[in-house]
């Protein structure tokens, strides 16, 4: 039983309106781009595709893209988008589901690992990952940096984005690695609706010893999907490990 929590009808339906921003064009066009270039013509299996807000468009592209998604209402969502035929979707988590086939990509967004609450899971994400790759292959991971140096002696709050519909802060629990992202947002009618997820954080290097677990090795991090150098002062990383052929 995965520890990720479950995103329910109404999360879900809320979902593409709520990332509006992100999945624009311009915004998604890098993600593509980079994405399409690992596959170089091969097949992309998507750990958590949600509602499809890369998976849809990726396969656009003419790459071939299956999934895994572990809410049955996101999985609804994508399937108004195209059939199943088209952009196959396994239920389960992406720990341990398995999708048929071999791929070229798998690749996990978004700063969606850290919905994995522990540490066995997360290593176990980078097994099925490894398990789904043929020899050559790569497993992309999109992850924030955890911004622990924001926070001063005694503070356990981040805000993260203070706008006129939204507030967003992250507490932390620095023992055991986790955080909850905090949201408040205002309705069309003038109330606000409060929501908040947990996530275990983790560092780059932890997820290296991961991948190596795994039998994964780096291949290259950057800081976005334009390829920035990944710097000390980098707020998120772009991580390719690879399949020894």
């Amino acid at each position: 039983m995965t520890s990720s929590e479950l995103w329910g009808r109404a999360s879900a339906e809320r979902y593409d309106a709520e990332e509006g921003e992100s999945s624009s064009a311009t915004a998604l066009g890098p993600t593509l781009d980079f994405l399409a270039r690992l596959a170089a013509g091969g097949r992309a299996l998507e750990f958590a595709i949600g509602t499809g807000r890369v998976g849809v468009p990726l396969r656009e592209r003419g790459v071939p893209v299956a999934g895994i998604e572990l809410s049955e209402h996101m999985a609804a969502v994508l399937r108004r988008k195209v059939d199943e035929e088209t952009l196959p979707v396994v239920l389960g988590d992406m720990a341990t589901t398995t999708a048929p086939g071999e791929f070229a990509l798998v690749y996990l967004v978004y700063n969606t690992i850290s919905n994995l609450l522990t540490q066995d899971e997360q290593v176990e994400c980078f097994r099925n990952a490894a398990r789904h790759l043929a020899p050559g292959g790569r497993f992309v991971i999109e992850l924030e940096v955890p911004p622990l140096r924001r926070l001063p002696p005694g503070q356990v709050a981040v805000p993260f984005d203070v706008s006129a519909r939204h507030l967003g802060f992250d507490t932390f629990d620095l023992v055991n690695q986790l955080l909850v992202s905090h949201h408040v947002t205002r309705e069309e009618d003038g109330g606000y609706r409060r929501e908040n997820s947990r996530h275990r954080y983790a560092w780059p290097a932890e997820l290296d010893l991961m991948a190596r677990i795994a039998g994964l090795e780096l291949e290259r991090r950057v800081a976005d999907w334009d390829d920035t150098p990944f710097t000390q002062d980098s707020e998120k990383h772009i991580s390719v490990w690879r399949r020894p052929a």
